[in-house]
């Protein structure tokens, strides 16, 4: 998530002024890259509650609201500097490829014991589990500039979102579905520029954000029971959730407002100073793709089965041990082990690119 060894998707994050590298970090997105994967293994330890309870199901439809779209979001700014150069590419393939290659051989591995599927194939076409951030953030890498050279990309990119929910026959290689549902909270972040970021931290935006948080989840506990929530995973047409066609791309334009507004409130109430979580927001990726072998193994052993789970202290139990878990990812010595997989050097794969005098 908003992370690898290129510094435009966040783990090796230039500050808000630039894209250079060399400058400090910005506490203020490494705070909301750490805020926001603790909502996503928040959520995915809430998956076995939902139908117990209304108030976990709208408090998960309410997360998958912005979650992810703010991370997609500063995803895009911190890729305004890709331009298909040889040096970035070389980081777009040991940051992306390689971890995806990694974890989507792991993940399928894992699953053949955890959901007792012996035979199940790798396949790279298929993103298992958490592998399809990966993927869809390498599409996105590769057409940026594609985005930086026309006119209106926030519109076009709206436009491909909307027709890719009314084609049902896109097919799950690559996931592509939802990384073209997703693509324009990409697109969003590319366009935007620190001073809206500044604009968030004003002191009326952020005492305007919390209320508007608060009205989301309460829209959202109405909605329970008359919206499926599935909407928010944007990896459907508007065909599987069996209503007409016309509203995939209603449906396209409604939750990107919707979730844009969350995650602006979201990002508002960020705090911008250093924090004790600022220094793991350079370890989202481990955090993230980490998670979710524990999280399987969880569903191996059927924790959810036992009645105390759904209690509401039990759910706020299960809540602060994803919290805790993530957060131990995240940490300096978890990033050594992994590193050969995440941030691997890879020199003598690629040609030496002479610098420019």
């Amino acid at each position: 998530m908003a992370s690898t060894a290129d510094g435009t998707t966040g783990d090796k994050a230039a500050p808000a002024r630039g894209d250079r590298p060399g400058r400090q970090r910005d506490a203020f997105f490494d705070n909301a890259k750490y805020l926001a994967i603790v909502l996503v293994a928040m959520g995915h330890a809430w998956e076995p509650l939902r139908s117990e309870s209304r108030t976990v199901t709208a408090v998960y439809m309410f997360v998958y609201a912005f979650h992810m779209p703010a991370f997609i979001v500063i995803s895009g700014y911190f890729s305004r500097g890709f331009d298909a150069s040889p040096g970035r590419i070389k980081r777009l393939v040991t940051g992306l490829v390689v971890p995806y290659v990694v974890f989507e051989t792991a993940y399928t591995l894992f699953t053949r014991w955890a959901d007792g599927e012996p035979d199940r194939s790798v396949t790279l076409l298929d993103p298992l589990y958490l592998t399809w951030f990966l993927a869809a953030l390498f599409i996105w890498r590769l057409t940026t500039p594609v985005w930086k050279a026309i006119r209106y990309p926030l519109p076009v990119a709206l436009a491909v979102a909307a027709l890719a929910t009314l084609s049902p026959s896109i097919g799950k290689d690559l996931d592509l579905q939802r990384a073209l549902q997703f693509l324009p909270y990409f697109v969003l972040g590319l366009c935007l520029k620190p001073e809206h970021f500044r604009l968030l931290r004003r002191r009326e935006v952020r005492l305007a954000a919390a209320p508007v948080l608060l009205c989301g989840l309460v829209v959202a506990y109405w909605a329970v029971p008359r919206m499926d929530y599935a909407w928010f995973f944007h990896r459907s047409s508007a065909e599987a959730f069996g209503v007409p066609s016309w509203y995939g791309p209603l449906m396209t334009l409604a939750l990107f407002a919707c979730s844009a507004v969350l995650a602006a409130c979201f990002l508002a109430l960020v705090p911008g100073r250093h924090t004790w979580f600022t220094a793991l927001g350079a370890g989202t990726l481990y955090g993230y793709l980490l998670h979710g072998f524990f999280l399987q193994a969880a569903n191996h052993w059927h924790w959810s089965d036992h009645a105390w789970p759904h209690s509401p202290l039990g759910s706020i139990a299960v809540s602060v041990v994803a919290a805790v878990l993530v957060t131990a990812l995240c940490t300096a010595p978890v990033r050594r082990v992994f590193r050969f997989a995440m941030e691997p050097r890879m020199d003598w794969a690629f040609r030496r690119v002479p610098e420019r005098g």
